[in-house]
């Protein structure tokens, strides 16, 4: 395991010969041993097509691929840190949310269309996301950001989740979403995004809400 909560708002990575670590750009805070950061260009595992796609999503988020052999504490922005383990499953979440992730996870870029059709792209828009979606599949740890600390909550087919947009941080599994209107459109003026709007999760998995609504 690549990564140790220090506290809530920052992490300690373990760097080892052979393997990499992807952290977003000014992230560190210091480092112990013979570490290397250099900038990253080719999308992480995902490759060039990775790259591009973050362009197109523009959700171009410089990335730093750290090698060596030492100890790196991470953070950024005093947000609040929530380190997600995947076992062989994919997690969707914001470029821009993603602090620092180990290189054995494989990095793409999902249409949000792909997941809702029109309804998909609003969601991104009510969000924040815009039309795109990060994605690491694999096994390995990611560590994400959020603001006033974050929740897990977990998916099962007989209890889907409904979730403010604006509080959704990131989910994973065997998960479908759609977006829904709680309310007619004329009753949506002047509304926030979670009383006009909800997130709603259902299959198997889980889903990562933060304590605000506010976005990074």
């Amino acid at each position: 395991m690549a990564f140790r909560e220090i506290n809530a708002k920052m992490v300690e990575a373990t760097v080892a010969p052979g393997q990499k670590l992807f952290s977003q750009r000014g992230a560190m805070l210091a480092y112990q041993g013979e570490v290397s950061f250099t900038p990253n260009t080719a999308g992480g595992q995902g490759g060039i097509m990775s790259m591009i796609g973050r362009r197109v999503a523009d959700e171009d988020t410089p990335l730093m691929t750290v090698e060596g052999s030492g100890t790196v504490l991470f953070g950024h922005g005093g947000h609040h840190i929530q380190v997600i383990r995947l076992t062989g499953d994919t997690l969707y979440v914001e470029a821009d949310r993603l602090l620092a992730f180990e290189g054995s996870l494989q990095q793409g870029t999902m249409f949000l269309g792909s997941q809702g059709g029109v309804m998909g792209m609003v969601r991104g828009q009510v969000s924040g996301q815009g039309l795109f979606t990060t994605t690491l599949k694999g096994h390995g740890a990611v560590a994400v950001m959020a603001h006033g600390g974050v929740i897990e909550i977990p998916i099962t087919p007989q209890r889907p989740v409904h979730v403010d947009p604006q509080a959704y941080v990131a989910h994973h599994g065997d998960v479908r979403n759609k977006l829904s209107t709680a309310l007619g459109w004329r009753d949506m003026v002047g509304r926030g995004s979670g009383e006009a709007f909800q997130l709603e999760l259902s299959g198997s998995g889980a889903v990562y809400v933060q304590a605000s609504e506010e976005k990074l």
